[in-house]
């Protein structure tokens, strides 16, 4: 079949590789039809994340048709047209049993490597490289499902392919970071980054029934988009003073919630983004902050941030003190997909959430490496290239 596979830093190529096969009793076998870039993907691409194989088939964000199903498989039968959480959770550990689904014991066959960056392993994540368990990804015709029960969810009738594709990582994520990050109704919430997590996240406050949601970034298509969709209020950081800006908007106060859907890669204008871009080039640190250290130093006072960007290891000038001060309540996690995906799925079904808006680029699986170079380099307008394995 063909795949999207990483072969080097910046180097993609769709290419033969053997077809999957159930593994497990658990597991089943998809046929993808609907996968599409993720702003953490790009760290793999840059070698951010250096536990890639040349060769290996990335992309964790998809969906698609059940082909083939494993003898104790319950839920699930040939036909059905799911969605998929990118993180594989077993179902029955501790972490899965209290809804801390990206924490599974049981998912990650690779578990030194996280234990060592991080104290403890997390779990596996699909197509997202050796240190969360070297499962092939879903750029590619068909791929293998572990645990199936527990991480796939049946598409409502009345609910599109291009609208039921970003439950599984985008809107997901978004809500798992509204929800941990405790927004509440009559909040104000600060939403750095206008991609698709960031859009789902400011959409999701809405939802849940914060006053104002304001948006941060500095690409005009993005928010627009942000505007449009979400309902959300914006600011373009490269022409104005970003905490100046917000404790006007909250009476001198700040949000009552910070959201950071950047990552690893943020960039910032003036001497601080060439700061830490030459130290991340060096590997003099792993990731680049400035998005977290803007949301923590314009949080009000005993607010919260939370961090949904990816983030690898280590930083440099990370405003600890103001965290402290400040009593805020800083939080971060992986996607806790099983948690949130049934209660999008109702959203998108009634029509409440929509994200059909964000496939600006569509294509074929072949097309696919030049899908990620529209969507890293930001052309024409980019927001996610969406990838049709089968025409």
């Amino acid at each position: 079949m063909r795949a999207l596979t990483w072969t080097g830093v910046n180097q993609l190529s769709v290419e033969d590789v053997p077809e999957p096969q159930l593994l497990n009793d658990h597991d089943v076998i998809l046929k993808i039809t609907r996968t599409t870039t993720c702003g953490s993907d790009l760290h793999l691409l840059s070698g951010y994340i250096p536990f890639m194989r040349a060769g290996d088939v990335i992309g964790h964000e998809f969906m698609g048709e059940v082909v083939e199903v494993g003898s104790g498989v319950r839920n699930r039968r040939v036909g059905d047209r799911v969605v998929v959480a990118s993180f594989v959770s077993c179902g029955n550990c501790w972490y899965c049993r209290n809804e801390l689904y990206s924490l599974c014991d049981n998912s990650n066959p690779n578990p030194g490597i996280t234990e060592g960056l991080w104290g403890q392993a997390i779990g596996g994540c699909l197509g997202y490289s050796h240190a969360v368990g070297g499962y092939a990804g879903s750029h590619a015709e068909y791929m293998r499902v572990p645990f199936a029960d527990v991480g796939s969810f049946v598409v409502p009738d009345g609910v599109p392919d291009d609208r039921a594709l970003f439950a599984s990582d985008a809107a997901s994520t978004a809500f798992t970071g509204v929800d941990l990050g405790g927004v509440q109704p009559g909040d104000t919430v600060a939403v750095w980054g206008a991609g698709a997590v960031g859009q789902m996240a400011a959409r999701i406050s809405a939802l849940v029934g914060a006053e104002q949601v304001v948006v941060i970034d500095r690409l005009p298509e993005r928010l627009e988009q942000a505007r449009t969709h979400a309902g959300a209020d914006v600011i373009d950081y490269s022409s104005t003073d970003v905490a100046a800006e917000l404790r006007e908007r909250t009476g001198g106060r700040g949000p009552d919630v910070c959201i950071e859907a950047v990552g690893m890669e943020a960039h910032s204008p003036g001497p601080q983004g060439v700061y830490d871009q030459v130290k991340q080039q060096l590997r003099l640190q792993t990731d680049r902050t400035s998005a977290v250290r803007e949301a923590i130093m314009a949080c009000r006072k005993g607010g919260s941030v939370f961090t949904l960007g990816v983030f690898a290891a280590m930083v440099d000038k990370f405003p600890l003190g103001a965290v402290m001060n400040k009593g805020l309540t800083l939080r971060g996690a992986q996607v806790h997909g099983p948690r949130y995906i049934p209660r999008l799925l109702e959203w998108m079904e009634s029509g409440e959430l929509v994200t059909e808006h964000l496939a600006t680029h569509v294509m074929p699986l072949e097309e696919a490496p030049r899908g990620y170079e529209l969507f890293k380099e930001k052309q024409d307008g980019c927001v996610r290239a969406v990838f049709l394995p089968h025409g």
